[in-house]
């Protein structure tokens, strides 16, 4: 990087001179899906208890804050360092956070002496707390283009912002100023300080299944000098229970001079279906100048017990063999009819007020990891486009969407005019409101149009139109083209003010989607099979209507 561009690009932020503690590094921009973030807090004295502390991430965009990290209960080490980061950055982070947390930029993070709570989050609107001076330590703007987060800037008084890639951080000079090289988590970026011996853990795999026994391997950094070293360290996580394993010995014991020992696990194969897990094995306390490398390691653990049903998923599908749980007489009322007053009739069913459910965008997490249950393994559910299992606890939790399955529209939010339209709040299948055919925002949850999805997969379809420009991704066998079919088709019944139309119309005009000659022919190519009759037989149970197009 040529030096007028480094001069650019320098990252600073406002230090002042009389605060104990400092922004000391941030790699906010790192190689794939950013799972090496991390940001480090540097106090001038060793051991600083970071108690009423809270670092604020503000987005450029809106001016406001979109993630905290409150510091409360944490102490720096040694050498004045505790650093925050994904779980996979080495040394292991003090506080952990889930990946893509941190924007790339440009953005500002600023330290507060204050709580989380004073800068409060609206899911709904996806603003935070405006920038503010008020009780501020120390800010620091950062960026990974030529871009500058200048309102910002502005606000917190920040005269210099600048740059990092993906392979470096910004890291803070023993004079004040920053400067950008290879990141440093959790350790004095110039090298100095007292030498701190890691303990990592490893195991051969990253999942096994029930029954099986594995080895875990704990490894310091340098010899065990001084002293033999002995720690205990646990293995429950969640569901997964003291029950679930048995483990001989959670006492580790390295001798001095020594750098490694082993320990035997084996999961416990009980007979009954609790679903996949993940164990965590977690280091408890070490001695002074001991620390953990990656700590907090997940194992996943398959459970062995999960139930096949006698239908095939969408790539292989069956036919006939789930019995529709239609009530008797429900589509009586459409003899004879056809047109205009056949759709209303339709309408008048599936849209009825005294008696259709209207549910949160909550709870549609909850009936996906139901109804779209992968036929082969219920412990995994059925991603729609990329025509794959998924294990059920993949859900997306994080804002980064790979390697997870989240909730896929199929009429998409933005052109449906319901963007945002219920709480992303679950209630449960007994709480619910009524709805009609014009509550145009309980679509946002209507779950006879919303699936399972690769969230990769998700965004790359985004609110494009089917067939004129959105065909799955590369290789797909079409299996799912009737399902998305016959989701639209239900929707522009269910809901006045949506339209199915040929072509690709403007996203811009609300209520319409395309491609309709695309659509009905995927609905006569791809029939409804078993797999979306078990789907609408259970969102009946909870929205008390039906797609009737299966």
């Amino acid at each position: 990087m040529s030096q007028k561009i480094l001069t650019f690009c320098l990252l600073f932020v406002v230090h002042f001179s009389f605060s104990q503690l400092y922004i000391n590094e941030i790699d906010a921009d790192t190689p794939g899906s950013d799972q090496l973030e991390f940001i480090e807090i540097k106090s001038v004295n060793p051991n600083f208890p970071l108690d009423g502390y809270v670092l604020v991430f503000y987005n450029e965009t809106n001016l406001s804050s979109y993630f905290t990290i409150d510091l409360d209960g944490y102490i720096t080490d040694i050498n004045g360092i505790a650093h925050f980061g994904n779980s996979t950055v080495n040394p292991s982070p003090m506080g952990v956070f889930f990946n893509g947390a941190i924007q790339n930029g440009p953005d500002v993070v600023a330290l507060y002496q204050a709580n989380a709570s004073d800068f409060p989050y609206d899911n709904s609107t996806n603003t935070g707390t405006l920038a503010t001076t008020n009780n501020l330590i120390d800010a620091l703007a950062y960026t990974n283009s030529a871009s500058q987060p200048s309102n910002l800037m502005a606000i917190l008084g920040i005269s210099v912002c600048s740059r990092e890639t993906t392979t470096k951080s910004v890291q803070r000079k023993n004079d004040g100023t920053y400067e950008i090289k290879n990141p440093t988590p959790g350790v004095n970026n110039d090298g100095s300080g007292v030498a701190i011996n890691y303990v990592s853990i490893s195991t051969a795999q990253v999942s096994y299944n029930e029954g099986e026994s594995f080895i875990i391997t704990f490894t310091t950094s340098l010899p065990v000098t001084n002293q033999d070293l002995i720690f205990n360290y646990t293995l429950v996580n969640g569901n997964f229970m003291v029950n679930d394993y048995t483990a001989v010995n959670q006492t580790v014991f390295i001798p001095v001079g020594q750098t490694t020992a082993t320990r035997s696990v084996t999961i416990f194969d009980d007979p009954t279906n609790e679903g996949d897990e993940e164990m965590k094995i977690s280091v408890q306390a070490l001695p002074f100048g001991y620390a953990s490398a990656n700590n907090n390691v997940i194992v996943r653990i398959y459970d062995n017990d999960f139930i096949v049903e006698n239908y095939g998923t969408p790539l292989n599908p069956t036919y006939d063999l789930v019995s529709p749980t239609t009530p008797a007489g429900y589509y009586d009322s459409l003899e004879g009819l056809s047109g205009n007053e056949l759709k209303q009739a339709l309408q008048d069913i599936i849209a009825n007020p005294n008696v259709v459910h209207a549910h949160n965008y909550g709870d549609i997490e909850f009936i996906l990891k139901e109804c779209d249950k992968n036929p082969q393994n219920s412990n995994q559910v059925w991603q729609m486009y990329v025509e794959s299992p998924r294990p059920i606890i993949d859900y997306q939790t994080g804002s980064s969407n790979i390697d997870v399955w989240n909730r896929e529209h199929i009429f998409p939010q933005s052109r449906g005019g319901f963007a945002n339209g219920t709480s992303s709040s679950a209630d449960g299948i007994n709480v619910w409101l009524p709805t009609s055919a014009n509550d145009i925002l309980a679509g946002h949850a209507d779950a006879h149009h919303l699936r399972a999805e690769d969230g990769a997969e998700n965004s790359t379809r985004s609110n494009r139109d089917y067939g004129v420009d959105y065909n799955g991704p590369t290789g797909s066998q079409g299996s799912w083209h009737g399902d998305v079919a016959r989701a639209l088709f239900y929707m522009a019944v269910r809901y006045n003010g949506l339209n199915l139309v040929n072509g690709d119309p403007d996203d811009s005009v609300s209520g319409q989607i395309g491609d309709l000659a695309t659509l009905l022919t995927w609905n006569t190519q791809d029939p409804a099979d078993d797999f979306e009759m078990n789907r609408n037989n259970y969102i009946y149970t909870w929205q008390v209507n039906r797609n009737p197009f299966y």
